[in-house]
């Protein structure tokens, strides 16, 4: 399983799952068009390389549910926190993330006291 980040998301967060995981992360203002990337554009990227989008952005959301697209994604429903504080829950959330790679499609959506899951 590797990852894209999304723009709202910090560096920091690529930079952790690197260290933290056996998978690649990178943050999409190291490609592409940066944080002038379209959605649409980061979807395709996403989805032709096989990358789970992690985003804060429900415009996401909502192209799953409707489009399928991205075909994976983890949405940050966590609202204004500090970066540290991002890390603990991804950090929290990364056993029960990690063994969805085998799945072709799923929607997360992680908050302080859950994860939900939809396929």
């Amino acid at each position: 399983m590797d990852f894209l980040i999304d723009v709202h998301l910090p560096i920091s967060l690529s930079k952790f799952l690197d260290r933290q995981t056996n998978c690649t992360s990178i943050h999409i203002n190291q490609i592409l068009q940066k944080w002038h990337t379209s959605d649409a554009d980061i979807c395709k990227h996403a989805d032709l390389n096989n990358l789970v989008v992690i985003t804060k952005d429900a415009d996401f959301k909502n192209s799953y549910l409707i489009n399928r697209t991205p075909k994976k994604i983890i949405r940050i429903a966590l609202g204004n926190i500090s970066n540290t504080e991002l890390l603990v829950v991804i950090e929290k959330y990364l056993p029960f993330i990690l063994p969805l790679a085998i799945k072709n499609n799923f929607y997360i959506e992680l908050n302080h006291e859950q994860i939900n899951v939809t396929d």
